[in-house]
């Protein structure tokens, strides 16, 4: 009896294909690809190699090295980007925010009532939308409240700046009296009202790019992208967001991140259980 043979996007991605993907990956978008990933690698990109009717993964990476493919070079660096997310993700920085960061900040901007937040690597839109949830909530009439949410990945951006979303996604993180004040339901989806998508922009953006005309911002929630990056990257990286940052502006990282040894113009300051980040003297 015969077997069946493996399908070429099936096969075995080869060592040499691999550090491949690696140096491409990282030269598009700073993105450390650890060994150890070859399955991870080869699964989210079969779908690539099946779409574009090619035989295998060194099809693909053989276009790739060919020049005048920067929109299939965009397509496998997003595909090998995690856009995890969802509302008030880690519940205890949001509960940090609502009772002791946007107290203090609404109270030291008091004077201009302006306030200017940038939610980097926001994919799908889940994070921005929950602060502007949660700065409608604290009430503040007569208040300019502008939510800057930016990604590398274009396609999770049009889902972002669309605001509808499953059940399975609402189901995630969004309190009930949320949903019901602003959502509305169509369909089998929950499209978030006006009154919150206006509060937020949308942009592509490259963390590692130059950030002038970005900020000032009085708080920037950068969160679970900086583990994805090599040790420079990050610290320059960090150092880009603390020039964007008010001079006592606040910056969230992921609980698995910090900027310990990046000499970076940042500094710890706890509210609650969570950590912040504070721009130093400058």
């Amino acid at each position: 009896m015969s077997s069946i043979p493996l399908s070429p996007v099936a096969a075995a991605l080869s060592s040499e294909r691999f550090a491949f993907l690696q140096r491409f990956v990282h030269d598009q978008a700073g993105v450390v690809l650890e060994a150890g990933k070859e399955y991870l690698v080869q699964s989210r990109l079969a779908p690539l190699v099946e779409r574009e009717r090619l035989s295998s993964i060194d099809d693909l990476c053989a276009r790739l090295a060919s020049p005048g493919n920067a929109s299939l070079a965009r397509e496998v660096v997003e595909a090998m980007t995690t856009n995890e997310t969802f509302f008030f993700r880690d519940i205890a920085p949001f509960e940090s925010l609502k009772r002791e960061v946007l107290p203090e900040l609404v109270r030291s901007r008091d004077a201009r009532k302006r306030l200017r937040v940038w939610s980097a690597a926001a994919s799908t839109g889940q994070e921005a939308y929950s602060l502007a949830m949660l700065l409608l909530e604290a009430g503040l009439p007569g208040w300019r409240i502008e939510i800057l949410a930016t990604d590398y990945t274009e396609r999770v951006l049009a889902r972002a700046r669309a605001g509808r979303y499953s059940q399975l996604d609402v189901n995630r993180g969004l309190p009930a009296q949320l949903l019901v004040r602003y959502f509305d339901r169509v369909g089998a989806e929950w499209q978030v009202r006006d009154a919150v998508r206006s509060m937020v922009t949308f942009e592509q953006f490259d963390l590692r790019a130059e950030m002038r005309g970005f900020g000032p911002f009085d708080l920037v929630l950068c969160r679970n992208v900086l583990i994805y990056f090599d040790r420079e990257t990050k610290r320059s990286v960090l150092a880009r967001i603390a020039q964007a940052m008010e001079p006592d502006g606040l910056l969230l990282l992921g609980a698995a991140e910090n900027v310990i040894n990046m000499d970076v113009d940042l500094r710890p300051k706890m509210f609650g259980r969570t950590t912040f980040y504070q721009t130093g003297t400058r």
